[in-house]
């Protein structure tokens, strides 16, 4: 067909491009996320005078993320849509105000906010009544261009010295939802004042899971500290960490006898070996805790990073930490690769949420922003696995495109507004 031959007509605007909204905005309220964030959250914006009331502000923000949008400025484009318009309560608030409700948030708030997100994790991973679960935690880096509150020079592979964010997330692996995230300043590492927040995670998980679950914290490097490896046994579950390779621990791996062999190749030559090793940090026997070390050294590199130890052998190995005295340690070794399944959903976080695009100088109003995208995103989980269950093995982008950001028409028809949209075959209920 030639596009020549098809005419321009006028200007409609009653077409949207977010039909997917509605359905969206029908689960939230089935599950009463609006009347949830009123309860929470009303306070923080109270009085007769108020135009804009907290809850629906913090509704349009969540629409707004769920969208595809990152940052708050969105919100000019957006008010151009009138299914958007409509949901946000008939208009779209000034920048300015959106910007310092963002601000009211306080410490108090924030905590609330979070065990919110858990409320929506949770959710999810007790329908799936668990006999085993995992609970994932890390951290990434989030650069900063500009002023901001809590933006320091730290750790940073890609931006060396530039100030930056060091939030730290936990996920539940059995959902891939997230039970809680924080935001700290760009100095901060992960280590001893983050054992209570790890407390705080796994005290959310295990509500969730309920106690009869055995269920794994499985950290990267950084988890090698008796603090939170502490913190986590006392707590009835199993750390397994990777192991900080200090000099001693190096020493003890490369004298260590009885290596077993659980993989060869074709020629019968021993490709992978695991051993049990006799070690233990000063710490651990203070604090009374009982690590079991476990080496397992390969001749192929597959994940992670690995050590030479061994000048006449073609050995990189890895050093794992676990409380877990029962399970075989290549087992185990193959439990903690499956970790890497965080790192995407990180990815996921800041390419299709934009939690590393924040929205103000305000610290707080930061993290209040964070913990929004969070919610959008167990939100938008949760509502796939309930209503287009073909879709929960999809990451955000395709979901939009499906279910989300699709075209639409309002029809008035006295004091009744209709959707009417194209047939969607990945979602049977928006037809």
């Amino acid at each position: 067909m030639d596009p020549r031959r098809i005419g321009n007509g006028k200007a409609d605007p009653s077409l949207t491009g977010v039909a997917g909204l509605v359905a969206f905005g029908v689960f939230l309220r089935a599950i009463q996320v609006d009347a949830d964030l009123r309860d929470l959250f009303s306070p923080l914006k109270a009085g007769s005078g108020v135009i804009y009331p907290m809850e629906t502000q913090l509704r349009m923000l969540i629409d707004l993320f769920v969208l595809g949008e990152s940052r708050v400025f969105a919100l000019e484009a957006t008010a151009a849509d009138p299914l958007f318009v409509l949901l946000a309560g008939g208009v779209v608030p000034r920048l300015d105000t959106v910007y310092r409700d963002l601000e009211r948030f306080d410490e108090d708030a924030l905590a609330s906010l979070d065990s919110y997100v858990a409320t929506h994790a949770a959710a999810e991973t007790k329908a799936m009544r668990l006999r085993e679960a995992h609970l994932d935690i890390d951290t990434t880096v989030e650069p900063l261009f500009g002023e901001h509150e809590g933006g320091l020079p730290g750790y940073n592979p890609s931006y060396h010295g530039r100030p930056s964010y060091h939030p730290i997330v936990g996920r539940i692996a059995e959902v891939d939802a997230i039970i809680g995230a924080r935001l700290r300043p760009g100095n901060t590492t992960f280590g001893v004042e983050d054992a209570t927040y790890v407390g705080c995670l796994l005290d959310r998980t295990r509500t969730a899971v309920g106690p009869k679950c055995m269920l794994y914290v499985r950290i990267d490097g950084a988890g090698d500290c008796t603090e939170i490896m502490s913190t986590i046994a006392a707590r009835g579950a199993f750390f397994l960490t990777k192991a900080r390779m200090t000099a001693d621990l190096c020493a003890a791996v490369s004298m260590a006898p009885n290596w077993k062999t659980v993989d060869r190749d074709a020629d019968g030559t021993p490709t992978r070996q695991v051993a049990e090793v006799e070690f233990a940090r000063g710490e651990w026997s203070k604090n009374e805790l009982a690590v079991r070390v476990l080496a397992v050294r390969s001749r192929d590199r597959e994940n992670g990073k690995q050590v030479y130890l061994w000048n006449d052998l073609d050995y990189t190995v890895q050093v794992f930490l676990t409380n877990d005295t029962h399970s075989y340690p290549d087992d185990l070794a193959h439990r903690y690769d499956k970790r890497a399944g965080i790192e995407p959903l990180i990815a996921e976080l800041k390419g299709a949420w934009g939690i590393d695009k924040v929205p103000s100088h305000n610290f707080h109003a930061n993290h209040a922003a964070l913990l929004l995208k969070v919610l959008a995103y167990n939100l938008l989980r949760r509502y796939v696995r309930a209503q287009a269950p073909a879709l929960r093995y999809w990451r955000a982008p395709w979901i939009r495109r499906a279910i989300i950001n699709v075209p639409g028409r309002l029809v008035r028809s006295g004091r009744r507004i209709t959707l009417r949209m194209a047939p969607r075959p990945m979602m049977p209920l928006l037809n």
